[in-house]
C-alpha cells in the first residue's frame, strides 16, 4: 500500500508512506527523497532511468520527497553527487548527528512527520535552495525548450548546465526529458491512446514516446499501462501520485524517488 500526502511543513514536499513489497522498477521523476527504512536514515537522488524494485531493502518505508532542485541546499552536497544513487545520510552528515536524529526518529509514531520536522529544522539553518531551479523545473514542466529557458533566466547554455547538475543532478535537457516522461506516464494512467499521449505529452510522434519511455523507464508505453491497470484492479483503487521515483520513483500508481514501483 502506498500513501502521500503534502507536507504542511516542508514547501513544495510530498510525504509519503509504503507498507507493501515494491513491485516494479522505480522510475526517474527529477525528485529526491529522505527516506526512513529499518530504522536507518537514507537519501534517493536522482535518477536518470529505472531502479530494481528491493535496491533498499525492507517492508515499510517513509520518506519525504522534496520537489525537484529543493534538496541539495539542505543536504549540503550539490545533486549531481548523488545521482543514480542511494547512501546513508551518514555519508553526508557527521555520523554522531544522524544517530541522534535516528534515535529522535524511532520515537514518532508517524516517521513521516518526523522527517517533515527534521527537514524544517535543518533548513531553517541551511542556505536556501538555488531560486533559478524553480523557475527552470517549472519551464520545462510546462514543456519550455531549453534555449527558452536558459533567455528566461538570463543565463548562458554552460552556465544553465552547471546550475542545473547543482540543483537537479543533471543538466536541462535531461531533466526536461524525465518531466516529460512523468507528463506521458500520467495521462497513460488516465488510458489515453498512446498517440494522443505523444502529442499532449510533447513528443514528435508515437514512435519518439515509444524510444523515450523504453530508454527512461525500461518498458514500453503499453506495458506500462498495462501494469498500472492490473495493480489498480487488484488493489481496487489508485495510490500514489503523478510524479513517482526511489521508495516512490516507482509505483502501483506513481510514486516517489526511493521507495515503490510502476511497471
Amino acid at each position: 500500500m502506498y500513501e502521500e500526502r503534502p507536507s504542511p511543513l516542508v514547501p513544495g514536499a510530498i510525504v509519503w508512506r509504503r507498507t507493501a513489497a515494491p513491485g516494479g522498477p522505480v522510475l526517474p521523476d527529477g525528485c529526491m527523497d529522505l527516506l526512513w527504512v529499518g530504522g536507518r536514515l537514507l537519501v534517493a537522488g536522482p535518477d536518470t532511468g529505472p531502479h530494481p524494485a528491493g535496491e533498499v531493502p525492507g517492508g515499510f518505508f517513509a520518506g519525504l520527497r522534496f520537489a525537484p532542485g529543493t534538496a541539495p541546499a539542505l543536504l549540503g552536497v550539490p545533486a549531481y553527487e548523488l545521482r543514480d544513487r542511494r547512501v546513508e545520510l551518514a555519508d553526508l552528515w557527521p555520523e554522531p548527528q544522524v544517530r541522534a536524529l535516528a534515535e529522535r526518529m524511532s520515537a514518532y509514531e508517524d516517521p513521516g512527520s518526523g522527517l517533515e520536522r527534521l527537514v524544517r529544522g535543518r533548513a531553517a539553518r541551511s542556505k536556501p535552495p538555488d531560486p533559478l531551479a524553480a523557475r527552470v523545473a517549472a519551464g520545462l514542466r510546462a514543456g519550455e525548450s531549453v534555449a527558452a529557458v536558459a533567455a528566461a533566466v538570463d543565463l548562458g547554455p554552460r552556465q544553465l548546465h552547471r546550475r542545473s547538475l547543482d540543483a537537479f543532478g543533471y543538466g536541462p535537457r535531461t531533466l526536461g526529458r524525465v518531466l516529460r516522461l512523468q507528463r506521458a506516464l500520467e495521462l497513460a494512467r488516465r488510458g489515453l491512446p498512446q498517440a494522443e499521449v505523444a502529442h499532449r505529452a510533447g513528443y514528435a510522434d508515437q514512435a519518439h514516446l515509444a524510444r523515450e519511455v523504453r530508454a527512461l523507464a525500461g518498458t514500453t508505453p503499453g506495458a506500462y499501462a498495462a501494469a498500472y491497470a492490473s495493480a489498480r484492479a487488484s488493489s481496487g483503487s489508485a495510490t500514489g501520485s503523478a510524479t513517482g521515483s526511489a521508495a516512490a520513483a516507482n509505483r502501483e500508481t506513481p510514486q516517489p524517488s526511493g521507495s515503490s514501483t510502476t511497471a
